[in-house]
């Protein structure tokens, strides 16, 4: 039936068109941002997963920001104590050469300023061992703790070793001298026995930050698998959206075409009154 009131056909070329630009628009969209799901409007179950996926990565990287700031904190306190161990070593020195009971007193008394120039610059060091509001070896903290979960409830913790002169286990007093041949004797043990307690805590020490790197690096490659998998899920195949972009434009033309000639349809109407 011919009509120029209802033409059909341009009604169902119009849909189809109309669809085609809707495709071609998801296409282009899609090409633009990389991503195939880039909002809920696209996938709204895949957007969610997604989305609760990279709340996980947002938190893995608290975690390893957290766990950085714990390695970092127990090497500088790894590093003083290293110090401290390289100050009793000499300072052993000293107090062997003035245990000399043939040592006269001038030089007992310089290897003594010596001495005391060494035992001071443990406390020095000591003080100054802070990195983030943290010093691990001077007492004025027990532990330091960092994240070790996405949500915040695991933790890992490593404790502090007092380091500081007259403590459990620096046992220099901060007054310690040699001024005497049988204080010098007497000061080698306390030496031995402080470096040997310096040593068994940058063991400690070091297995703290092992338990820091450990899981850093366990967040980290989570993370990245996280990050695979949300990549799997909303990134889009360029290749595919190349090929069905080429497509969806060829398919446009012809509906345009197609339309063209649907409206053209009711002009044949015309020639029956000829």
């Amino acid at each position: 039936m011919l009509s120029v009131n209802t033409n059909v056909g341009a009604m169902v070329a119009l849909q189809y068109l109309n669809k085609t630009n809707a495709q071609l628009t998801g296409v282009q969209s899609a090409i633009n941002s990389g991503l195939k799901v880039a909002s809920a409007k696209d996938d709204g179950s895949t957007f969610a997963i997604a989305q609760s996926m990279r709340g996980d990565v947002a938190g893995y990287s608290a975690v390893t920001d957290s766990l950085n700031r714990g390695i970092s904190s127990v090497d500088v306190a790894m590093s003083t104590g290293q110090s401290i161990s390289d100050l009793l070593i000499q300072m052993k020195q000293k107090a062997i050469a003035a245990s000399d009971a043939s040592m006269d007193t001038a030089s007992r008394a310089a290897l003594n300023e010596d001495f005391t120039a060494l035992r001071d610059q443990i406390s020095t060091i000591v003080s100054n061992a802070v990195f983030n509001g943290f010093d691990l070896i001077d007492g004025s903290t027990t532990q330091i703790t960092a994240l070790a979960s996405a949500d915040g409830t695991k933790k890992i913790t490593v404790k502090a070793e007092n380091m500081s002169l007259s403590g459990s286990i620096v046992k220099l007093s901060t007054t310690a001298s040699i001024t005497s041949q049988t204080g010098a004797s007497t000061m080698i043990a306390t030496i031995e026995t402080s470096l040997s307690n310096v040593d068994s805590a940058l063991a400690r020490l070091s297995s703290g930050a092992k338990k820091f790197s450990i899981q850093a690096d366990f967040v980290q490659k989570l993370s990245d698998t996280l990050t695979a998998g949300i990549g799997n899920l909303v990134d889009a195949d360029m290749a595919k959206e190349s090929a069905l972009l080429q497509s969806l434009q060829v398919r446009q033309q012809l509906g345009v075409q197609a339309l063209s000639i649907a409206n053209s349809a009711p002009s044949i109407t015309l020639s029956l009154f000829r």
